[in-house]
């Protein structure tokens, strides 16, 4: 008898695997719903599925009746802008310091304390500062995506530059490179793979402080409509919003692994993952 360890499942084997928590989450929700409605038509705990089906086409597919436009294509439209607004500005300042921390002796010295204890404070306990310094609008919201993303991003790609082997910077140095050169064609092309991992790896903190800001100060969104309609407890509209958050995050992942899959072939990738 073979050891467990080394039994690999086949392709539809990995499919009926994956496949079968969401079955069995599907069935247990079903079973506690229809137990509930049972006893109580009017439950709203736990909707029926229908219930979901009525939500979705009333915000994904009919014009609101007060401003004309789709509700949820309009929150999410708001909440990309905001989260891909600042992940790009904490994926662009992670790089720069992460490559001049790891790399550059005086850089470390002097910012390399400071990163570290910026790392560990909560973003949300900052985030009235935040308010009372930028105001309610969209600056706020942004600025805590990127000072809740960019310690961690910082610190990640400050150790990977660190863990270079010392041996290509002294052969670029013999050639003659420049410190811009070296920078350039010895430490980016290696580092990049790992920025887009950190990138990834950032994903779930940049949605959880979104949403954060969004429930306490804004006028669209996915978070805001999510908190919006807690307190007539709405979880026909609010378990669909979940699950949209969660798709989409799941897509932008899966866009950003096979960029790197693609981009840096060269590089041990997440394949089996």
């Amino acid at each position: 008898m073979g050891r467990l360890i080394n039994r690999r499942p086949g392709r539809a084997g990995q499919v009926l695997l994956g496949a079968l928590p969401f079955i069995l989450l599907a069935a247990a929700y079903l079973m506690a719903s229809d137990a509930r409605l049972a006893v109580n038509p009017n439950d709203k705990l736990l909707p029926s599925v229908q219930s979901f089906v009525d939500a979705i086409n009333r915000l994904a597919f009919q014009p609101d009746p007060r401003k004309g436009t789709y509700i949820l294509w309009d929150d999410t439209l708001a909440s990309l802008l905001r989260l891909g607004i600042g992940l790009s500005v904490a994926t662009g300042f992670g790089l720069v310091a992460g490559v001049a921390i790891g790399l550059l002796p005086l850089a470390r010295s002097a910012f390399a304390p400071v990163v570290a204890v910026l790392s560990m404070v909560p973003p949300l306990a900052i985030l009235p500062i935040l308010f009372i310094v930028f105001g309610l609008g969209e600056v706020a919201k942004v600025m805590l995506i990127v000072i809740g993303v960019t310690p961690f991003m910082v610190r990640d790609l400050s150790m990977s530059v660190a863990t270079l082997p010392r041996e290509q910077l002294v052969k670029a140095q013999t050639l003659g490179a420049s410190t811009w050169q070296i920078v350039t064609r010895v430490v980016l092309p290696q580092t990049l793979p790992r920025l887009v991992s950190a990138l990834r790896l950032s994903l779930g903190p940049a949605w959880l402080f979104l949403i954060s800001s969004e429930a306490i100060a804004a006028t669209e969104g996915l978070g805001y409509r999510i908190f919006l309609v807690r307190r007539y407890l709405a979880m026909d509209v609010i378990l669909p919003y979940v699950a949209w958050i969660t798709l989409l995050a799941f897509m932008i992942d899966w866009a950003l692994r096979h960029l790197s899959d693609r981009a840096f072939d060269w590089q041990p990738g997440e394949r089996g993952l």
